[in-house]
């Protein structure tokens, strides 16, 4: 039954103690308080954290929830998968809080994406595991037989680490035939036993005496120590030690070293020799506080003797006996308050902490949840904490202890792609100590960074004829981005070149940018021509670029000289005239040829190879103009042969080269005797295969035609007679073409007319040379 009420009551207080204060404080989200008994088995159910703070079961798994203590041992531990907090490691209260009321810890849960921080708070309740002890399971006590009913004797108290109801309630002493027990409640919350004698002893009836004392606890079930205290009837001692004062007083910094004097107390007996003298010593002290002081039980000076902390205890109490020799004693207090020294250092602890944060997070996010303690006291342990103000983060305070360190500024990982933040906590104190931590944040990379090209335009030279896959150029674009944000690809834009696609004249390499020829180029057909590239990273979404690429086709000299004139045919003869009464510097004809290549390429000169007289004629080197270069004699050949070569300026130059006929001659008959000859002896043996064959073809048909040619050509004479005998019929010669010059050689400057007449009864005629009868013009 008794194990059942102390369930019950145990059950009612964790539901009376389950308190959640949820509340708006920066990135302390809310808190959460229990209650549990100690000794619990390991697993056992502390509380629905999840329920309670309004969280669901998803969240504390995608937020990585986990706790998080300052404490180096970790009682309760969370079970992300049900929502609960359940107990990792025994709790001993006792061995967590001493006699402290009321026992708690306290952790936090965090949790991350976005980051929140909840604090918790169990308390341990206690249960009735100790039971009370005293500090020695026997006292003897000497008492002079004529000690007057009344007379105190001050025992040590016992001890119970319990708390509550199930500290020490009642003392009882047995027998009580000489003495009854007295307890009185001392200031600290302790209590101090003493037996008062009632009747008067007798030595000489009883010398000795055995009393028993139980301490017992008000706990369920009820649990009791003892002490057996032998009493020793001696003669008479007419005074007992009185001490100087009832309560001692005194200051001593924390962190003396042992052997420092603290006070001295003193007491006085009015005996004389062995009952006069007085001894002290300590007594009903606690286990704890026992070894860090020590009495000189001569001289009453109380030294230090153990190390003194202000954060374990900032005051001690001690219960000084002053005894004598004859039985008596008295007892004083001594009030101990410790100073406190500013000698811990405040404490760093990074509660969470993204060590990546992106490029792009808005100012006000959370990177770190640190905590900041210091464990001294009033302003040793205030605590100011901050960070190196010259970068885009600040530090807010969130709880008493806690700070977040969130984003100031815009991040920009191109500019900056890491910080290593300092935290600085300096105490009060004088001297103030300080603690440092430094963190390290990665800025990551957002594809907010187009590729850049050094250029917007490019204009680059490929020379034609070039063979298909030829390497223009290498076009490059960077990317201030890092990893997939900064691979560059490369695109051609489609668009129309001269009627063609532009990607059937030239690629991209996708990574490298490299742009090659598709086909072969020719100046002649296209000079140049424009298309854009695209640079286009791999982000998401993707960024672009563009830049305009102008290549120009390169002219080689690929192309011979062409020659318009004089015009070059197969089977007809042509020939200049010169009067045999030229003078020098006479304009025999020009000699006209263009170059469809360009600049040097296109730049022709004339050079007379072959001449029958080298001492008659020249060539102009720039024009092509063929001139004498002395009079004409009598001596000179009618027939002369020019051979002219026009080259042009290229590397390595080409050429071209033309015949020339000249008639030196003043009448025109002359030249046609001369030159018909030469023609017909050079179109006989050029064509003799040609009449022999053509021959046996037809002489069938001239046999059966011929008796209708004959007829026909004596109609035709008769005729044609006729109408040279009654008028002068001029024949038209052959003219050339007019040609336009792209070079600006120009072309022929004058036309000549040529008119010839003839009789019928001679094949000589005279040629008659016309006047210049208008300016060439030559258009194109």
């Amino acid at each position: 039954q008794r194990n059942n009420r102390q369930k019950q009551r145990v059950g009612r207080g964790q539901a009376l103690f389950v308190i959640l204060c949820l509340f708006k404080l920066s990135s302390v989200t809310g808190q959460a308080r229990y209650s549990v008994p100690e000794e619990q088995a390991e697993g056992s159910f502390v509380g629905n954290i999840a329920r309670d703070l309004g969280l669901d079961v998803a969240r504390l798994k995608s937020g990585k929830a986990r706790i998080i203590t300052k404490e180096s041992r970790q009682y309760v531990d969370l079970n992300r998968d049900k929502g609960t907090l359940v107990i990792k490691e025994r709790i001993d209260r006792e061995e967590l809080c001493g006699k402290t009321t009321p026992c708690s810890f306290s952790f936090e849960v965090i949790l991350e994406n976005p980051i929140q921080l909840y604090r918790v708070t169990v308390e341990v309740i206690d249960v009735n595991d100790n039971s009370p002890s005293f500090p020695k399971d026997e006292i003897s006590l000497n008492i002079v037989e004529n000690a007057p009913a009344g007379t105190r004797f001050s025992i040590e108290r016992a001890f119970d680490p319990d708390v509550g109801i199930n500290e020490i309630t009642k003392y009882i002493l047995k027998p009580v035939d000489h003495f009854k027990l007295e307890v009185q409640n001392q200031p600290d919350g302790g209590k101090s036993i003493e037996m008062v004698l009632q009747n008067p002893l007798d030595r000489e009836k009883e010398e000795t005496h055995t009393l028993v004392l139980i301490a017992s606890d008000g706990g369920e079930p009820h649990r009791s120590g003892t002490v057996r205290i032998h009493i020793t009837v001696i003669d008479a001692n007419d005074n007992a030690p009185v001490c100087s004062q009832p309560v001692y007083k005194a200051e001593i910094k924390e962190n003396s070293p042992e052997g420092t004097k603290v006070t001295t107390v003193s007491a006085n007996d009015a005996d004389k020799g062995h009952y006069g003298e007085v001894t002290f010593s300590i007594a009903h002290v606690t286990r704890e506080v026992k070894p860090l002081f020590e009495v000189n039980d001569k001289t009453g000076e109380i030294k230090v003797a153990g190390k003194l902390d202000f954060e374990k205890s900032n005051t001690y109490q001690l219960n000084i006996k002053a005894s004598d020799h004859g039985g008596y004693s008295d007892t004083c207090k001594v009030i101990i308050q410790i100073i406190d020294e500013n000698d811990n250092v405040p404490t760093i602890q990074l509660m969470s902490f993204a060590n990546l944060i992106s490029e792009d997070s808005p100012p006000g996010t959370t990177i770190a949840v640190i905590n900041v303690d210091d464990v001294d006291s009033d302003g040793n342990g205030v605590v100011k904490c901050s960070i190196d103000s010259d970068m885009p983060f600040k530090i807010e305070s969130a709880l008493t202890g806690y700070y977040t360190i969130v984003t100031d500024n815009v991040l920009d990982r191109e500019s900056i792609p890491e910080y290593n933040i300092t935290i600085t906590v300096s105490d009060q104190g004088s001297p103030p100590l300080t603690s440092r931590k430094q963190i390290n944040v990665k800025v990551s990379d957002v594809n907010d960074n187009p590729p850049e090209f050094h250029q917007s335009e490019y204009s680059k030279t490929l020379p034609e004829n070039n063979s298909p896959g030829f390497s223009v150029f290498t076009l490059s674009a960077r990317d201030a981005d890092s990893g997939q944000n900064a691979r560059v690809s490369y695109f051609l834009e489609e668009k129309e070149v001269n009627g063609a696609a532009v990607s059937s004249l030239v690629s991209i390499n996708l990574e490298s940018g490299v742009i090659h020829a598709v086909r072969s180029f020719d100046f002649e057909q296209i000079k140049s021509f424009e298309f854009n590239v695209t640079a286009r990273d791999a982000g998401s979404p993707p960024l672009s670029s563009v830049a305009t690429v102008r290549l120009i086709v390169q002219d080689l000299n690929d192309n011979p000289p062409q020659v318009l004139y004089p015009v070059q045919t197969g089977g007809s003869l042509v020939a200049e005239m010169v009067p045999r009464s030229a003078d020098v510097g006479y304009l025999v004809t020009k000699v006209v040829a263009v170059d469809v290549d360009s600049g040097q390429n296109a730049w022709l000169s004339y050079k007379l190879q072959k001449a029958t007289d080298r001492a008659l004629f020249e060539v102009g080197l720039q024009n092509g103009e063929i001139r004498t270069i002395r009079g004409v004699t009598d001596k000179d050949a009618v027939k002369q042969r020019l051979t002219v070569i026009v080259e042009d300026n290229g590397q390595p130059s080409r050429s071209a080269t033309v015949i020339v006929n000249v008639a030196v001659a003043d009448s025109f008959p002359e030249v046609l005797s001369e030159f018909t000859d030469y023609t017909q002896d050079k179109e006989y043996n050029d064509n003799l295969t040609f009449y022999l064959v053509l021959a046996l073809a037809v002489v069938s048909f001239l046999f059966i035609t011929c008796l209708v040619v004959i007829i026909s050509v004596k109609i035709y004479r008769w005729r044609q007679s006729r109408v040279l005998h009654h008028s002068n019929l001029p024949v038209i010669p052959y003219y050339p073409p007019r040609y336009s010059d792209t070079l600006g050689t120009g072309t022929l400057p004058h036309v000549y007319n040529y008119e010839v007449c003839r009789t019928n009864d001679s094949r000589k005629s005279d040629c008659k040379f016309g006047t210049q009868i208008l300016p060439s013009t030559i258009t194109p």
